[in-house]
């Protein structure tokens, strides 16, 4: 599910019906099952993530530093010189290379997207557990407003 699926869902979900509060406090723990799910969801492909992004910078350093084989290069698909005909670069200047590198940094935005997801599925749970502090909020309104009734 994409963060632009959660934030549509969640634009819906938010709404509490000013007519029937006890539905929406009623709601309350679905909502909270719905949107921890998701949550778990996206914090474990987070991890998956990590985990695959760590293992390239790895092999991207390996191959960097002419420590893979031609044989490894090969099934990888690279090319042989990863400097394209420039001068090795100092070990200082490595970090340079990697923070370019178009593999590493395709790796690093699914990162900081599932990041996004994880941080906005928070959010959202977060409003959910005050929610029946605005529900109650909204009841004592009406019981303000229509003393009498």
């Amino acid at each position: 599910m994409t963060l632009e699926q959660i934030q549509s869902m969640w634009k819906e979900d938010s709404v509490i019906d000013q007519i029937d509060l006890d539905k929406a406090s009623l709601q309350t723990p679905s909502l909270h099952a719905k949107y921890l799910e998701l949550l778990n969801e996206k914090r474990l492909s987070l991890k998956s993530y990590e985990v695959k992004y760590n293992q390239l910078l790895k092999t991207k350093w390996m191959w960097y530093t002419d420590k893979l084989s031609k044989e490894e290069i090969d099934d990888l698909g690279w090319s042989y010189d990863p400097f394209d005909g420039y001068n090795k670069p100092l070990k200082s200047d490595y970090s340079y290379y990697f923070n370019a590198d178009k593999d590493l940094s395709d790796m690093k935005l699914k990162v900081e997207y599932l990041t996004e997801c994880v941080d906005a599925l928070k959010e959202i749970l977060n409003i959910i557990t005050w929610r029946h502090q605005s529900i109650k909020n909204a009841i004592d309104w009406l019981k303000f407003t229509n003393p009498a009734g």
